[in-house]
């Protein structure tokens, strides 16, 4: 089962993960009521949808002012969004997701799934942040850093170190992005998550470090014991 970015957002900051302020909206007022609370100068206006490629299809919008947040909002919310994942149909925007402006240093990219060749968790980490994995893979692997850890044990403060250090975080960053690949472990292993994907992963130049997007697939068969997570479905 796969959820929404604002979803998912809840969920790993629950388990210590940090990520931007910011609230879902389902109309324009709600929507600008979210941005004035927020009170910032820049607005980052999301369509939510379950698919990837929103950006390029228009369902991602960077704005400077709560009126603003409300325009973005009426042409999002209830309008058909086109990405490569969705196929020619299309999917109908519901929500919306806004939250506040980043000031990014640097993108990261770092993933967190289950390997049914291993049966344990495998990190997959790049300096490629932003872009499509599947496409850094195609273009340059040698960009694309991965662990696999054995089945039922959990990841080490020294490989979540060798991470940060093949991503050339720097120095003043490194606890906290291990922190966060620690918090990432928690989280999957906790939700019976089959796959966590944060794309992209910032620093910003005010010293984050914060999960900008992220993606969470379950395992449907775990929501026996999972059933707050089951109760997500959309």
């Amino acid at each position: 089962m796969k959820i929404h970015e604002y979803q998912a957002k809840q969920i790993l900051a629950k388990y210590g993960v940090p990520v931007p302020h910011g609230s879902v909206a389902s109309s324009v007022d709600e929507a600008t009521k979210v941005a004035e609370d927020l009170g910032t100068d820049v607005c980052v206006v999301k369509a939510q949808i379950h698919a990837g490629g929103r950006g390029k299809a228009g369902g991602v919008k960077i704005v400077k002012s709560a009126k603003e947040v409300g325009h973005a909002a009426d042409e999002l919310i209830d309008s058909k969004l086109v990405t490569p994942q969705t196929g020619p149909e299309g999917k109908i925007v519901k929500k919306i997701y806004i939250e506040e402006g980043s000031n990014i240093e640097k993108e990261f990219y770092i993933s967190m799934i289950v390997d049914r060749t291993t049966n344990g968790i495998t990190v997959i980490a790049s300096t490629e942040g932003g872009m499509e994995i599947e496409e850094v893979a195609e273009k340059t692997p040698e960009k694309i850093y991965t662990l696999s850890l054995e089945p039922n044990t959990e990841i080490k403060t020294n490989e979540a170190k060798k991470i940060t250090t093949q991503l050339g975080v720097q120095n003043n960053l490194k606890t906290k992005v291990v922190d966060l690949i620690l918090s990432l472990y928690k989280a999957m292993t906790s939700t019976d998550s089959l796959m966590i994907e944060i794309n992209p992963l910032v620093t910003t130049k005010e010293g984050e470090v914060l999960a900008l997007d992220a993606k969470i697939d379950f395992d449907e068969n775990a929501f026996y014991r999972q059933q707050d997570i089951e109760e997500l479905r959309d």
